[in-house]
């Protein structure tokens, strides 16, 4: 009877736990399709506001065109979808973490969700460092070096697609300091060797900001130095979790040894 009460058990604990999965899963879905139903009559407006920073720097008698056919349709439903998420994340994460975390140790629990909401809140940081300050300095660079003779117009299919993919670049960039965290956390990398590769940090900062940034110096660097300060506040904040984690465990040991 042990015998088959034990896979019989696994069974249907797995099921439960698929169920929850489900349930999780429509919930983040249905947050995503509200805030999407409540941001379809302003798709038009989210465009030209994503717009905007192309917009105030092409040349005079310059504009943004359409190449496709349904682009005018599709493209600001494709954005208003993606805000639509951007949005509805928190009430993602919620569901997510309310299906993880009832398996996690209380020390696990203390440590995953400030950084599940530093993630978030740093990727959105990202997005918006992208918007109010690369992508107005790389349009006006880019204005600046369009040949002579030659009319600078967009396809908004296209132009979604390109900021798009630079919010997304950014958002991971400032991912640094929980990767850095992460790291120390998990003894991956002692902080003595994170203090001791800071001059290839910065290194590779300049060489991941000339990647993903539009070929300008100062975009490059308006990338690099936020890159390399947040290394720092990573490298700093894994000192403190060391230290306590030091400390707890020592005082643990005293407790054992009386």
């Amino acid at each position: 009877m042990s015998d088959r009460a034990g896979p019989d058990g696994l069974a249907s604990g797995l099921i439960a736990h698929l169920l929850e999965l489900r349930s999780r899963l429509l919930k983040a879905a249905l947050a995503v399709l509200v805030v999407l139903l409540a941001l379809l009559p302003f798709s038009e407006r989210l465009y030209a506001l994503l717009a905007r920073p192309l917009i105030e720097r092409l040349p005079k008698g310059a504009h943004m065109i359409a190449i496709e056919v349904t682009g005018p349709f599709l493209t600001p439903l494709k954005l208003t979808f993606v805000v639509a998420v951007f949005a509805a994340m928190p009430a993602v994460l919620y569901q997510i973490w309310a299906f993880v975390s009832p398996g996690l140790y209380r020390h696990e629990k203390r440590l995953a969700l400030p950084l599940l909401i530093a993630a978030v809140l740093l990727f959105y940081t990202g997005c918006a460092f992208a918007y109010f300050l690369i992508l107005p300095a790389a349009f006006h660079f880019l204005t600046l070096v369009t040949p002579p003779g030659v009319s600078m117009m967009t396809d908004i299919g296209h132009y979604l697609s390109f900021v798009l993919h630079v919010f997304f670049a950014f958002g991971l960039c400032f991912e640094v300091p929980v990767i850095v965290v992460v790291l120390a956390a998990m003894g991956v990398v002692s902080v003595a060797k994170l203090r001791s590769a800071r001059r290839y940090v910065i290194v590779g900062a300049f060489v991941v900001a000339a990647i993903i940034t539009p070929p300008d110096v100062l975009s490059m660097t308006l990338l690099a130095v936020p890159m390399v300060l947040l290394y720092e506040v990573g490298v700093l904040v894994a000192a403190m979790l060391v230290r306590q984690k030091a400390a707890r465990s020592a005082q643990h040991q005293d407790e054992n040894e009386r």
